[in-house]
């Protein structure tokens, strides 16, 4: 057990290691992964994964901010990092400070970025249907014209696919679609002599359920860390991918209410027996959504403990009644396994309503990240 903190996160690299050879099992082989980690790499620590995948060969990621792209330079990563949204002109020397790329967002943005006159690394965003960022795919003839800023070093395109999570047919029909678009605005582009810039479309669905795409790089998120959006997704390639994450916290003490007593903000559980009441060290405020109030549970000694009451900024409730071995310091796991019992964070999503990219990515930053397996690529550790 791990004794130092009040709540943490384990990350077991064996399992990243794992997900990333299942996906190099599928990728072409002239693909590379650029993996995402952005929002702290959806909660697991992006300088502690980062840091690992570029032991481990991977050498292109992808961040949401100039910020998170200087913290992974400062810790030392040394491949591309791409920026994959707006970056405000007062900012723009950080990324030739810290030489970060640039997405181009539509053709506004280019302009401004010409503006700026300095040399910078970019990729050129393409609107296919999601119609967030890129310029539409249609102007393609108002794209090509961003060759022409002798400023900006164009090193590859791309689009983002919206609904290559689902397998319906009229989604599969819009995510062929956006493919046929991406593919014809690479083959303008070639057409005019525009050649030497890379391409990727795919984030994790788009390579489970269209592995026969073909691009540079493959956009990997939540799948990277082992986990899908939703336990009831389904996807054409399945692969053995494994969770990386498990988040662990440990019972403050316990309280043995009477019958009829009350406990918590509102005091919105009344106990109709007499119930040993464990408050555990973690809240909403590292991330625990407080609508699993009543609602979840967690792992105590193998064994389902649910939560009641109202979730508080730091802490939270358990029945423990049914664990009499329950005691104070005994570890409590919020997302991972315990014994034969399991809680992922697919099932912890569905619960509240949300997918668990973002059950993940807002797990908080006072939650110390914990490596539960040895960093030892050398000698792979893992096998």
């Amino acid at each position: 057990m791990y004794l130092e903190s009040r709540a943490w996160v384990e990350v077991n690299l064996c399992n990243l290691q794992n997900n990333v050879k299942a996906f190099q099992s599928v990728l072409p082989k002239e693909c590379k992964i650029m993996a995402a980690v952005k929002a702290n790499a959806y909660g697991h620590g992006a300088i502690l994964v980062a840091t690992h995948l570029q032991e481990y060969g991977v050498t292109h990621f992808c961040v949401a901010s100039v910020q998170e792209g200087i913290d992974l330079r400062k810790a030392g990563i040394k491949g591309d990092i791409l920026i994959l949204s707006y970056t405000p002109k007062d900012q723009l020397d950080l990324l030739i400070e810290y030489d970060l790329i640039q997405t181009i967002v539509d053709m506004e943005y280019a302009f401004m970025l010409r503006e700026f006159q300095k040399n910078l690394r970019v990729h050129v965003g393409i609107d296919t249907g999601m119609h967030r960022l890129g310029e539409r795919a249609e102007r393609i003839e108002e794209i090509a014209k961003i060759w022409e800023f002798k400023n900006l070093h164009i090193e590859g395109i791309f689009s983002h696919l919206c609904v290559a999570d689902s397998l319906e047919s009229e989604d599969v029909h819009y995510t062929k679609e956006q493919i046929k678009k991406f593919n014809q605005a690479i083959e303008t582009l070639k057409a005019k002599g525009k050649s030497s810039f890379a391409t990727h479309l795919q984030g994790s669905y788009g390579v489970l359920n269209y592995p026969e795409c073909q691009y540079d790089y493959a956009r990997l998120g939540i799948s990277l860390y082992g986990a899908l959006s939703s336990s009831k997704d389904q996807t054409k390639v399945n692969l053995d991918l494994k969770p990386v994450l498990t988040l662990k916290s440990r019972i403050s003490c316990i309280k043995h209410l009477k019958v009829g007593e009350k406990v918590g903000y509102g005091l919105a559980f009344q106990a109709i027996e007499e119930s040993d009441i464990a408050v555990v060290s973690i809240g909403y405020a590292d991330g625990i959504p407080r609508n699993l109030s009543e609602r979840g549970y967690v792992l105590c000694h193998g064994k389902k403990a649910p939560i009641v009451g109202r979730i508080c900024m730091d802490q939270l409730f358990i029945d423990v009644t049914k664990i009499p071995e329950s005691k104070t310091n005994d570890e409590v796991v919020m997302i991972g396994s315990q014994e034969k019992e399991n809680i992922s964070a697919e099932m912890v999503a569905d619960c509240v309503g949300t997918i668990s990219n973002e059950i993940l990515s807002r797990l908080g930053n006072r939650l110390e990240r914990i490596v539960t397996t040895p960093i030892l690529f050398q000698s792979d550790p893992c096998k």
